[in-house]
């Protein structure tokens, strides 16, 4: 056996940057979320912009009373992403979750852990989007049950949407939703939209409906707003990131206003 190599200590330590990259952007997603994390790694991250993602616990089937029962991780999830240190924006990725607990209610719970850090939720980043776009009469499309379905159509209302057309497909596990092909979402997003909408916003993190934006675009000839697009945009937009990225539709060559 050979002798222990001597370690030498160096004398001097070596200058610090401020931080490893100049922006950070928090993600807190569900226990079976298999498409926020991608999306985000794809439209978000970058050598300027990290992503540090925490998961909290969640469990099917997707109905108002199980999405409500993610509250109570908001706080230690947030928590959990690069503890005492501030953030740029932290994203809690569920659609459906975020209406029927409420924006402000979820800023809260975030907020309790990291104060002051700019909350972003997929509707609220979807109504944003929307009016970036100007739209003003919208259809919606989500995979969701007629029961969580309601609470949305409630949500886009309140904020002010006339509602033309609203689908559903009656999925109940997120699992499921997440394995509905991009090509798929083209073809229901062509049946979904109204004659007389100005945009199709489609709900929910699970789908992998980022990735189908331009076709969905290009299939009815209007804009097209996504849960993941439209909380990456405002994202990158909260970290002073305003390139244009088309290959992600219309709303990724916009700013936030």
């Amino acid at each position: 056996m050979s002798a222990a190599p001597d370690i030498r200590l160096h004398s001097v330590r070596p200058p610090l940057d401020a931080r490893p990259l100049e922006k950070r952007v928090g993600l807190i997603i569900l226990a079976t979320d298999h498409t926020s994390e991608p999306d985000f790694r794809r439209m978000v991250a970058s050598d300027r912009i990290g992503v540090y993602v925490a998961r909290i616990p969640y469990a099917n089937p997707t109905t108002p009373d199980n999405l409500r029962k993610m509250q109570p991780s908001l706080t230690a999830g947030a928590a959990l992403i690069l503890p005492d240190e501030p953030l740029d924006a932290i994203c809690y990725s569920c659609t459906s979750a975020s209406v029927v607990i409420g924006d402000a209610e979820i800023e809260a719970a975030v907020q309790a852990a990291k104060p002051g850090v700019p909350v972003v939720t997929p509707p609220m980043a979807g109504v944003r989007g929307l009016k970036a776009l100007g739209a003003r009469t919208i259809s919606i499309l989500t995979p969701y049950t007629v029961e969580t379905s309601r609470p949305m159509a409630t949500y886009f209302t309140e904020h002010g949407f006339e509602i033309a057309s609203f689908t559903c497909l009656g999925f109940e596990d997120d699992r499921e939703m997440a394995r509905i092909a991009p090509k798929s979402l083209v073809d229901l997003a062509r049946d979904a939209m109204a004659s007389q909408a100005d945009a199709l916003f489609v709900s929910c993190t699970a789908l992998r409906s980022a990735a189908a934006v331009v076709g969905m675009e290009e299939a009815i000839g209007r804009p097209v707003v996504t849960s993941n697009q439209a909380t990456a945009w405002n994202c990158l937009r909260l970290c002073d990131d305003d390139e244009a990225r088309p290959e992600f539709g219309r709303l990724m060559t916009l700013p936030l206003n």
